[in-house]
């Protein structure tokens, strides 16, 4: 992400170095860079006091749209015109080296530390990049920016499309507004408040539509560069008010109101929509307070040395950080960020890498002579061949990467379910799902659209099985319940079972107060009861319960541990099933890598992926839970597969040539479907 030099004569990029101090100097807005970036850089190391740090990027929209506007409006006063070539040479000669290096090395990076399997998309991404357009790729993938748990290395870049779109198109607009306008710089601000109205009634619009498009596309975002713009018209009318000195408080009620904006934000915010509007408000009070006489504004705080060092740095700091944050993650095949301390220190070790890359990349290509004072094309020339290169590696990365193993030369044999199994300690080459199929092995009741996502509160099941006198069993729980479907959709079809499935994203089957990207999870609540309802209606043979041991989906309740209100909140649901007979799955092994990712890693070692057996539950839980149902007496019965899953050390991720764990914590539907005999011989004396 770019914005200009903080010098209103001298835009260039937000994020980019100030040049030398010269008249004009707003050393506010370069302590502000320093402000947003690290709100980017903490948040993204995991500092959850600031849970709205994302909101940094749009301090830089609003920064760069105010100082590139200025620049041009500047250069149309001046001049009557805007030199095109100049001006998208000198865009090009500030944003493109540091974003175009760092790519490169970032794609690098990858190929060497990222599991074979994730270099597909490394090489999308690196090549959406060097086009200037990866925002779209984002887009198109349908990202959600604040919850993806294992982002792609170059996410980051959208918000740099977005700004070399904006600069693409915006001095065209303001070109062909001010000849329509007749030079009347107060008809263009008509115009340019018009399109940054139309931009933001878009944004809000399409939120019910698309977040995802509404986040990344450029006329849904363009509102806020927008409202530097206006910003810049409104500065450069003479208002009188402008250069009063109480006009400087306005800098300090916008400092208050974006540090509201990062404590109070999270990812459950609805974001961009009307929530940007607040970040955007903020960030233009304090470039209208920055501006008046400094004895009432906030300048003397945002000129500190420290703040203005990190704001010349601000572009090679937002540049590096988030692979340093993303490679590592992958390269431990780890689903979710790593540790807050090791993200921390990566945020910090990411400081002297961008003062590096400012002082040997950044600022010397800017001033190299060949470039400043050779015609524009020139640059236009190398900045191309520039693109060329990344895209020609990744194209090159692209066609070694299937020449690299990730299935060793032998074979393995076909295993009959058994108890404590020693696993395949390679990755054979007739494995079952295939390693780059992995990820996606998942359970019919996925592509049949009957489990139900968080916003979701129907409780309908979803009924199969043809044999009339089967006995009736309902699946209830989340996830990992749909992780059992498998093996119970082909007790169905053995005509054994009629099977009533009924799984939701997140939503444990407990009567206890849940949460959700850490707001109440009322969908589950309303969810869960209307299926315990048909439960009471249609009076099944057997009840199966199942979910992930996962303490964080609890809604904390002040005085009572995680382990009680587990335990409370299964028996609650226990005594609500009035009738039949309840089964109660102990959850499956957590693993502690990504088992695609490391076995692709060790196609000769795969015992190296195994996680231990004592490390792979959650133990207070699991006596919580088998606590629980002991209590209810005869008409629940815990049923315990961890023999079938590990062994008395460890539990493998191959067994025979099947793959157990599609991620860290869900089975392939093939070996689910390969327990479905297990799961017969524990539910028929039930049934």
């Amino acid at each position: 992400m770019t914005a200009p030099a903080a010098s209103t004569p001298h835009a260039a990029s937000a994020l980019l170095a100030a040049p030398p101090r010269k008249p004009g100097f707003r050393p506010d807005i370069q302590g502000l860079r320093a402000i947003a970036v690290m709100l980017v850089v903490l948040f993204h190391s995991g500092v959850e006091v600031l849970s709205g740090g994302f909101v940094g990027v749009d301090v830089f929209f609003v920064i760069s749209g105010f100082l590139i506007t200025t620049h041009l409006l500047e250069s149309l006063e001046r001049e009557g015109r805007i030199c095109f070539g100049s001006f998208y040479a000198k865009r090009a000669r500030r944003i493109l080296p540091t974003a175009l290096l760092v790519a490169a090395l970032t794609l690098v990076a990858a190929w060497i530390w990222m599991s074979p399997l994730l270099m597909r998309e490394v090489v999308r991404g690196a090549t959406a990049t060097a086009l200037y357009v990866p925002n779209y790729l984002f887009a198109q993938d349908g990202t959600d920016y604040l919850a993806e748990t294992t982002p792609s290395v170059f996410q980051h870049y959208w918000s740099l499309g977005i700004e070399e779109q904006f600069y693409l198109f915006w001095p065209l607009l303001l070109a062909v507004g001010f000849r329509l306008c007749r030079g009347s710089e107060r008809r263009l601000l008509i115009l340019a408040a018009a399109l940054t109205g139309a931009s933001f009634v878009a944004c809000v619009l399409l939120m019910d539509v698309s977040q995802p498009w509404t986040f990344f596309s450029l006329p849904t975002r363009a509102w806020e560069l927008g409202a530097g713009a206006l910003v810049a018209f409104l500065l450069r009318s003479g208002a009188r008010w402008l250069h009063a000195e109480r006009t400087g408080l306005l800098a300090w009620v916008g400092l208050a109101g974006l540090a509201a904006v990062a404590l109070t934000f999270d990812e459950g915010t609805a974001f961009p929509g009307w929530a940007a509007a607040l970040p955007v408000l903020a960030t233009a009070l304090l470039i209208i307070g920055g501006g008046a006489p400094e004895r009432l504004n906030a300048t003397r705080l945002l000129r500190l040395a420290p703040l203005q060092f990190l704001g010349a740095i601000s572009y090679s700091l937002y540049l590096v950080h988030w692979p340093l944050q993303v490679v590592p993650q992958a390269a431990v095949f780890a689903e979710e960020p790593l540790p807050t301390p090791v993200r921390l220190a990566l945020g910090a070790a990411a400081v002297p890498l961008a003062w590096l890359l400012h002082r040997t990349v950044e600022r010397p290509v800017i001033r190299w002579s060949v470039l400043k004072r050779g015609p524009a094309w020139v640059t236009g020339a190398v900045a191309v061949a520039a693109s060329l290169a990344v895209i020609a590696s990744a194209a090159g990365i692209s066609h070694l990467v299937p020449q690299q193993q990730i299935s060793s030369d032998r074979t393995a044999s076909p295993e009959q379910q058994a108890v404590d199994p020693a696993g395949t300690d390679f990755v054979p080459a007739n494995l079952s799902p295939a390693l780059d199929h992995v990820a996606g092995d998942n359970p019919a009741v996925y592509s049949a659209g009957c489990h139900r996502d968080e916003e979701q509160t129907d409780p309908g099941g979803c009924r199969i099985g043809d044999n009339p006198e089967a006995p009736l069993v309902y699946l209830l729980g989340d996830s990992h319940a749909a992780s059992w479907y498998p093996a119970l959709e082909q007790l169905a079809q053995e005509g054994k079972i009629r099977l009533d499935s009924n799984t939701k994203n997140s939503c444990l089957p407990l009567e206890t107060a849940q949460q959700h990207l850490e707001r109440p999870y009322d969908a589950c609540t309303q969810w869960r009861q209307g299926v315990l309802d048909r439960i009471e209606k249609d009076q099944p043979d057997l009840v199966i319960l199942a979910g992930f041991n996962n303490r964080e989906r609890l809604q904390p309740q002040q005085g009572e541990a995680a382990e009680a209100q587990w335990h409370d909140g299964l028996s609650r649901t226990l005594a609500e099933i009035d009738g039949p007979r309840v089964a109660v799955m102990r959850d499956v092994p957590t693993q502690a890598q990504a088992p695609d990712g490391c076995l692709a890693k060790n196609v000769d070692a795969a015992d190296a992926c195994a996680v231990p057996r004592q490390e792979a539950f959650d133990e207070p839980l699991v006596e919580a839970e088998a606590g629980a149902v002991a209590e209810a007496g005869s008409e629940a019965t815990y049923v315990d597969f961890t023999r079938y899953f590990c062994n008395e050390t460890n539990c493998p991720e191959i067994i025979g040539d099947t793959v157990v764990y599609r991620d860290h914590h869900h089975l392939t539907q093939t070996f689910s479907r390969e327990l479905s005999e297990p799961m017969w011989e524990q539910i028929q004396p039930l049934v």
